[in-house]
Parts: structure tokens; C-alpha cells; sequence
């Protein structure tokens, strides 16, 4: 929170219509999440748009640094000796790997002890450290360009739609925060991505919402289509500009 207390971040919601996407993850008996499956359309929609991978870093003088790939800061509620939590986990390159390959690293950081998640150890470790050390460890981290994706990714992506209906609005070091609600009986679904407006305006965010909701419904529901039908011989939606 208090990183994130310099960050000018402007919000920008949108409704999407997934119905193709909607249509080939219902037939699945265990779809992969939408975590999972918003990670990797965002980074697929990076991989095009270079400013979607690109930091705002202010050491040793404010500059723009841009990451050859996405890295993904997913956030998971947890529970450490009764206490509610909210842990990072890392996804490097989300749109390299398989759907099911993403959606396991998000599940593994829901459901597996604590002390066996690597992204988790260290955050607990850096927490663990005296205020001066914790002060310099978390300044690094944001200050050093390689170091500010390790820790905190080039986008970050929260949600409560697990839970129940509702938009949620995360703060974030930056640059993008995502946030989504419940894929409605319409197959529609809210969108909310926050932008550090240092980097992007409104109106190309816009048009990255309008190609994100392309992807989802192409490339991701193509992928889905095929886990439904891996030997069928039929060729799945046919991923459109990916």
C-alpha cells in the first residue's frame, strides 16, 4: 500500500462479451480458472503491445524500462496462523505455457502449504527482516528494474469473484491491475484494468480492452475447445492475429 501511494493510477471498466469462450470452457468437467485464463490472454495481448511489458523505474533517475516478457503478479488469499492474507504469486511468461501449465502454478499457490510456494517464502522472509533491512529490501525491488519484476511483475491481477458479485478496484505499485467479476448467465463479464497514467492514457487502454476480449474469445477459447476435443481431428477456433 504504501508503494503504491505514489502511483497515479486512472481506472477503466468495461463489459465483455465471452460468449465463444464461455460456450468451450462449459464443456469442460474442469475448466482451468480466471485467473488463469485472464494471465495468459493479458500476456498474449503484451507480447503485441510493448507497453504493456514496460516499467515506470525511478533509480538512479526516472526512466521507462521495458521487459523482453510478462511477468504476472497473481494475488491468493491465504491463511497464516489464523490470519487472513494476501500472498504474490509469480507467473513469468504466462503466454508461453499451456492454459492447464498456468492454471496449476495459480492452484498450487491456493492449496499448497505455505513453506512449499518459492514466491511465498521469500515475501515471508523479507517480512521476517528488522524495519532498516525491510526498508532497503522493499526499495530494491522497486527501484531496480529486474529486481521490480521478480517482486511485483509487470501486471498484477486480483479478484473476489470466487466469493461473490462485485467490482473490485486494487491499488498497485504498478503499472497494470486487473481486476474481473462473475461470468454472468450472458457470458458477460466486468473488466476493470487500473493504469499508472505516467505510462498509457485512457484511449489506447481502450483499444488493448477491445483486443484482450478478442484474444479471450480466439486464441483462449480455441485452447479450450481443443482440451475438450484432443482427438477429435477437428481444429479448434481458429486463434485470429496470435
Amino acid at each position: 500500500m504504501r508503494a503504491s501511494e505514489g502511483v497515479p493510477l486512472i481506472t477503466y471498466q468495461r463489459t465483455l462479451d465471452l460468449t465463444p469462450l464461455a460456450q468451450a470452457r462449459a464443456r469442460l468437467p474442469s475448466p482451468p480458472g480466471f485467473a488463469a485464463i485472464i494471465a495468459k490472454a493479458f500476456a498474449l495481448v503484451a507480447r503485441e503491445q510493448p507497453v504493456l511489458r514496460t516499467l515506470v523505474v525511478d533509480f538512479p533517475w526516472p526512466h521507462f524500462y521495458e521487459l523482453p516478457r510478462s511477468v504476472g503478479a497473481i494475488a491468493i488469499a491465504r491463511e497464516i496462523d489464523g490470519e487472513d492474507c494476501v500472498l504474490i504469486q509469480k507467473l513469468v511468461a504466462p503466454d508461453e505455457l499451456a492454459l492447464t501449465g498456468v492454471d496449476a502454478l495459480i492452484r498450487e499457490a491456493q492449496t499448497l502449504p505455505i513453506n512449499e510456494v518459492p514466491m511465498f517464502r521469500k515475501l515471508l522472509r523479507i517480512s521476517a527482516l528488522p524495519w532498516p533491512l525491510r526498508r532497503i529490501a522493499w526499495w530494491s525491488g522497486l527501484s531496480l528494474a529486474r529486481q521490480r519484476a521478480n517482486y511485483f511483475g509487470s501486471f498484477g491481477l486480483s479478484s473476489v469473484s470466487a466469493i461473490g458479485p462485485g467490482n473490485l478496484y486494487p491499488t498497485s505499485p504498478g503499472p497494470y491491475m486487473l481486476s474481473y467479476g462473475r461470468l454472468g448467465d450472458d457470458s458477460r463479464l466486468d473488466m476493470v484494468i487500473r493504469f499508472d497514467h505516467r505510462l498509457i492514457d485512457a484511449a489506447p487502454i481502450a483499444r488493448i480492452m477491445t483486443r484482450l476480449e478478442q484474444v479471450l474469445n480466439t486464441a483462449i477459447a480455441g485452447e479450450l475447445q481443443a482440451m475438450h476435443s484432443p482427438s477429435t481431428g477437428h481444429p479448434p477456433v481458429r486463434a485470429v492475429g496470435i
